[in-house]
């Protein structure tokens, strides 16, 4: 069963979805959905809208995220996104079972939800919920370990002790990848901002993934970017539709210094290294030496370059640690899909797996 079993990992900014076994997921896109008026309902009213995946070239004002930070916001939005991932991976499997991670900020009745989706609009034979933060740790192949993870739409710090969470230690702030995407937004287009605009969606996307940066001490890098001539670096640049080419300031192409330095960027703090500093120490005594030792940073955001360096570096100096590190994969940016890909496969989870059976017996009167 494992070997045909489907993974969804449905986080705020982008679904990573695919055959348990494999060592990265077959399908990663946006997690957006754009709802399109019909014939029948040309205005904006809810009824009869067609819903379709992704952005809708002709009409980009239509598009939203049915999940933000961590909740579900838009359960038709979510279900279209399960309902194309299905169609997908089924072509060869009708009967897989289905494995769903679930984030740390779900409400009460979203589980429920998930399994009404699921076993009666899917048609899943057996589904099984899992943790997002603990799918992370497995996927680093440790059993104790602090989890700083940090993804579009939160991000979160999670200890864990021989697999089990410490969860009174555990932070959550609801600042993340698409707080840096805003900051763009509003210091590349000023007044002309609008986050449904192709062009400077296209333009703040191609900024983070091409030219940001963390470092490794902030006054210093202010000081070597200002002292570069003007021109002097193309890739420094960003060219408008016009073909004008506009160079970036010091503080955007540093943007990702807010997640370490949040009060320069005029945000509110904490900071998410202040956050992991603050959930170890509330760990007991005697394990902090082993989680300071075992930092695993997973999130799109960890794979700026510098984050993990700089990370490591504030732990060691507070914990006055030289055993400080942290595990850190190439892919890290979907551990939680390779964790429950290899979870997938563990008899120890045989019980946690609710088949289609034991659903329809518990909603019994």
């Amino acid at each position: 069963m494992a070997a045909r079993t489907i993974i969804i990992d449905h986080g705020s900014g982008f679904l990573k979805s695919g055959l348990a076994g494999w060592n990265e997921p077959q399908l990663i896109f946006p997690s957006i959905v754009n709802y399109i008026p019909c014939r029948e309902n040309p205005g904006p009213s809810y009824a009869r809208r067609r819903v379709s995946l992704g952005i809708d070239m002709c009409r980009p004002d239509t598009f939203s995220y049915p999940v933000q930070r961590g909740r579900v916001l838009n359960w038709e939005g979510v279900e279209h996104l399960w309902s194309f991932v299905l169609e997908k991976h089924r072509q060869e499997h009708d009967d897989s079972p289905v494995m769903v991670t679930e984030s740390p900020l779900k409400e009460p009745g979203d589980r429920q939800k998930t399994l009404e989706i699921m076993f009666e609009l899917l048609d899943v034979p057996s589904v099984l919920l899992a943790d997002q933060l603990e799918m992370s740790l497995y996927a680093s192949g440790l059993l104790s370990g602090v989890v700083v993870d940090s993804g579009y739409g939160l991000s979160r710090v999670q200890p864990f002790h021989l697999g089990r969470p410490l969860r009174s230690s555990a932070k959550t702030l609801e600042f993340a990848g698409q707080d840096l995407s805003a900051y763009l937004f509003k210091s590349l287009f000023k007044e002309n901002v609008d986050q449904h605009n192709l062009f400077q969606l296209e333009t703040v996307s191609t900024t983070q993934m091409n030219k940001c940066y963390v470092p490794q001490n902030l006054g210093e890098a202010l000081d070597f970017c200002q002292n570069l001539p003007r021109g002097s670096d193309e890739s420094n640049t960003y060219r408008l539709p016009d073909g004008t080419c506009v160079e970036l300031t010091p503080l955007q192409r540093l943007a990702p210094e807010m997640f370490f330095s949040p009060q320069v960027f005029d945000m509110q703090g904490p900071s998410i290294s202040q956050v992991a500093l603050e959930s170890i120490e509330t760990c007991e005594a005697a394990l902090q030496p082993l989680l300071v030792s075992h930092l695993v940073a997973c999130g799109g955001n960890t794979l700026y370059p510098g984050f993990t360096k700089r990370l490591c570096k504030l732990v060691a100096d507070h914990f006055c640690s030289s055993h400080a590190s942290v595990w850190m994969g190439s892919n890290r940016n979907f551990s939680v899909w390779l964790g429950a890909s290899i979870v997938a496969h563990l008899s120890t989870y045989k019980a946690g797996w609710l088949t289609r059976e034991e659903y329809d017996e518990s909603l019994k009167p």
